[in-house]
């Protein structure tokens, strides 16, 4: 049987907050497999970053245990855990977040470098992703020469650079139109898939429903199944 790539049991996460203690995650479990793709929906503070939060080992959970291929991340040392995190999750956010200064090639090769990889061979690997991206046309660009949606999609070709197990994505097309979005988000579901990835998505548009396995609700701190 196939190691799932995250596996969430438990989770509960608490704040603190003026009129006393505030209850966002209660009791959350949920496994996503390599090459799913579970799309996360809800409204502002529902816990949906909370959630993201916690299956990418930004935030520890008050109770309950994160296992990114089968392993446990909070029974291992700082060091390791950034490892893990470093070798297994990619990162796609609302905001591109490219560097300005570096072309579309050199802002997804840059994670590889920081991991360790050979220049030519981080390089090489970026010109893939880029390509099946559809942007072999625009590697030496840099982020003020793309449209929006190819700025996305460079990021998206970013968080996939390492081969990671597992993407969180945070409102992934949440600045872009709706024609761009599709074609974006198409992008990334193809990419997912191709890669053999498992994704988490958090997004408000339930147009791109017909692209995702599952969708999820947080509901009063409950995670609900919606189809």
């Amino acid at each position: 049987m196939t190691t799932p790539a995250l596996r969430l049991e438990g989770i509960r996460r608490r704040y603190k907050s003026g009129a006393g203690e505030l209850t966002v995650l209660d009791g959350v479990d949920l496994t996503i497999a390599r090459g799913e793709i579970v799309g996360l929906i809800g409204p502002s503070g529902s816990g949906k970053s909370s959630l993201l939060h916690a299956a990418g080992l930004l935030e520890r959970p008050n109770e309950g245990h994160v296992t990114i291929l089968d392993q446990d991340a909070w029974e291992m040392n700082d060091e390791g855990r950034t490892a893990l995190r470093r070798n297994n999750i990619g990162f796609v956010y609302q905001f591109h977040h490219l560097l300005p200064e570096f072309d579309a090639i050199h802002n997804v090769a840059l994670p590889a470098l920081i991991a360790g990889r050979k220049r030519k061979e981080a390089l090489t690997e970026a010109e893939r992703l880029l390509g099946v991206m559809g942007l072999s046309s625009r590697l030496h660009h840099q982020p003020a020469q793309l449209s929006g949606g190819e700025q996305q999609r460079v990021a998206i070709a970013r968080a996939m650079i390492n081969k990671p197990a597992l993407i969180l994505a945070d409102e992934p097309t949440g600045n872009l139109d709706p024609d761009t979005s599709t074609v974006v988000f198409a992008a990334l579901s193809d990419l997912v898939r191709k890669e053999g990835a498992a994704a988490l998505i958090a997004t408000h548009n339930m147009e791109l429903a017909k692209y995702m396995d599952r969708v999820m609700s947080v509901d009063h701190g409950k995670l609900v199944q919606r189809q």
